[in-house]
């Protein structure tokens, strides 16, 4: 692989050996989208695996976006980092 950049090497690839941060994939109606936990109850859209086209459209469920979801609890948490997924139900 030929990377051609002006930055250091060690600020391209830094985290590239690094385990993946859990994810938790939240249901909100017909949306399905991939967050990253920020707090109990807030996350950070990741990207959307299964919504209706529209939905791709809309600004405020754009990749990076902060969004509050119904948490179920310190169990799902749990969970959600050991298998690295979850499916909480959620509110927009």
């Amino acid at each position: 692989m030929i990377l051609y950049t002006c930055m250091p090497a060690e600020l391209v690839l830094e985290g590239l050996h690094s385990p993946p941060k859990p994810m938790i994939e939240v249901t909100v109606g017909d949306l399905i989208m991939l967050v990253a936990p920020v707090a109990p109850g807030i996350g950070r859209i990741v990207r959307l695996v299964s919504a209706p086209l529209d939905a791709y459209l809309r600004p405020d469920l754009a990749p990076g976006q902060t969004i509050h979801f119904a948490a179920a609890g310190k169990e799902a948490g749990a969970a959600a980092s050991s298998s690295g997924s979850t499916e909480n139900p959620g509110q927009l």
